[in-house]
């Protein structure tokens, strides 16, 4: 599929709440976002970058920078969750998935800003995944961690993923979970717009 227009993906923002009450907005990435989404993965702990990208970086690479940038391109997306902090949009926390639509499978990785870390982000931002997930039509989803993140594995394990041996790595794990949700049922009011939008459109909805 071709790169989406930006224009497009914007209606496609939703509001968040944590388990406190504070409002998350989750968007796109956008090409305003460069200086502050390297001033996010800056500011994260080293544990924290290591745990995401599974090395030692102190920023986003040009290359990385680049893709998270490349919105839509090759069925790979990018997202922020922004909170407003003393009058300022603040990224808060990020998240890229692929939809690999051989497999109808969707794989993701996320962060938290160690600063935010406690207030129920990470599980409002993977359940907002699932949304997504089941609006581009997966079956399932996944996603690969460190065996030595616990933070990440007892996330993925509250949310219901099941865990299996990584067929690359012995350093890594990986957790799917499969998608039971009707389009209708999507509990993300714009990700159920877009998913019974997709299925009218489908040659299979004409037939």
């Amino acid at each position: 599929m071709s790169a989406y227009r930006l224009e497009e993906l914007k209606q496609y923002s939703d509001t968040l709440r944590t388990r406190h009450g504070e409002a998350l907005n989750v968007r796109f990435v956008e090409p305003r976002d460069t200086d502050e989404l390297q001033h996010y993965f800056r500011s994260l702990s080293t544990r924290s970058r290591y745990n995401r990208f599974f090395g030692a970086i102190s920023e986003l690479p040009k290359g990385l920078l680049n893709d998270f940038l490349a919105v839509g391109e090759r069925e790979r997306f990018s997202v922020v969750a922004t909170k407003m902090v003393d009058g300022f949009e603040t990224i808060v926390a990020e998240a890229r998935y692929a939809l690999h639509a051989e497999t109808s499978t969707l794989e993701f990785g996320l962060s938290v800003d160690d600063r935010w870390q406690g207030h129920g982000i990470a599980t409002a931002l993977m359940t907002n995944l699932e949304c997504r997930a089941a609006a581009l039509g997966a079956e399932h989803m996944f996603g690969d961690t460190l065996r030595s993140n616990a933070t990440m594995i007892s996330l993925a394990r509250k949310s219901g993923f099941a865990f299996v041996n990584h067929p690359d790595d012995w350093k890594l794990v990986r957790f799917d979970k499969e998608i039971h949700i009707a389009p209708k049922e999507i509990p993300c009011a714009s990700w159920r717009l877009a998913a019974l939008s997709r299925q009218a459109d489908s040659p299979s909805a004409s037939a």
